[in-house]
Parts: C-alpha cells; sequence; structure tokens
C-alpha cells in the first residue's frame, strides 16, 4: 500500500456499526481506539470484519489542539 499520507496507523477493527448509507468502523490503535465513518459500498470493497488487521489514515489540512488550564 503507497499512500501520499503520513500517519497512518496500524490495528485491528474492533467495531463496525452499519447505518441506511455508512458504516462507522472502530479501529483499536494499541489500546486507543479510532473511528471513521465510511460508505457502507466502502466498507463492503475493503471486506472489513470484527478482528480484522486495518489501517486509520489520517490526512487532514487541520489539526486542533486543546490543553487544560
Amino acid at each position: 500500500m503507497k499512500l501520499s499520507a503520513r500517519n497512518v496507523l496500524a490495528g485491528k477493527v474492533v467495531e463496525l456499526t452499519k447505518g441506511a448509507v455508512t458504516t462507522h468502523v472502530r479501529i483499536d490503535i494499541g489500546g486507543n481506539t479510532v473511528t471513521s465513518s465510511i460508505t457502507n459500498a466502502a466498507a463492503e470493497e475493503l471486506g472489513l470484519a470484527v478482528g480484522k488487521d486495518a489501517y486509520a489514515v489520517i490526512k487532514a489540512s487541520d489539526v486542533m489542539v486543546g490543553v487544560n488550564d
């Protein structure tokens, strides 16, 4: 897999929630969970299933950072 994105996090699918149009995919990344919303068609094409290895690929033009005072 070759991507232009530099933030690629390897993990395992822990939950799939299929809706009318989109599927919410939860990926465990070393004890933390990343959630993504993708089309149902994309989820099916990728063959996503709970327990399957997957990657969270993050490419964003803006990243917000917050701190507690």
